[in-house]
């Protein structure tokens, strides 16, 4: 049995069958121009560690709890690096927004239209990497 995720708009719930979680953990392929800046930006400025490198071919980024961000050189046969919507990571926090927002402008970062909140138990602050792919933090306000 397939049980649905409370909330519609938080992306990261997990589908179980009979207590069970159905997926566990993940990749993001995010298609960049070029690999060290992007391994860069995902460890220096994100804090995020390298798991993995194959020169410029591949990096697994590891981002917590079974979550990695595959980072691919873009080519002939992928989409074209920081094609607006074309990939979202969101990345959960454990704090609160302001402070996560305060430590990442500090590390270059940028959030223009600040923190959206509908109200729905969550709170979102979207940012974009060096290819202009768009991430979002996202804090949960009902546990």
């Amino acid at each position: 049995m397939v049980l649905p995720c409370r909330n519609k708009l938080y992306t990261g719930c997990m589908a179980t069958i009979l207590g069970t979680e159905l997926i566990q953990g993940g990749v993001a392929t995010v298609f960049v121009k070029d690999m060290d800046r992007a391994v860069t930006f995902y460890t220096e400025a994100l804090g995020l560690r390298l798991a993995f490198r194959a020169g410029d071919h591949w990096a697994s980024i590891d981002a917590g709890k079974g979550f990695q961000i595959g980072l691919h050189p873009a080519g002939e046969k992928s989409p074209p690096a920081g094609m607006a919507g074309g990939v979202q990571i969101g990345l959960n926090i454990s704090g609160r927004m302001e402070d996560a927002i305060r430590d990442l402008e500090s590390r270059g970062l940028s959030f223009p239209a600040g923190i959206k909140d509908d109200g729905g138990g969550i709170r979102l602050a979207f940012f974009t990497d060096p290819d202009g792919n768009e991430l979002y933090i996202c804090e949960q306000t009902r546990h």
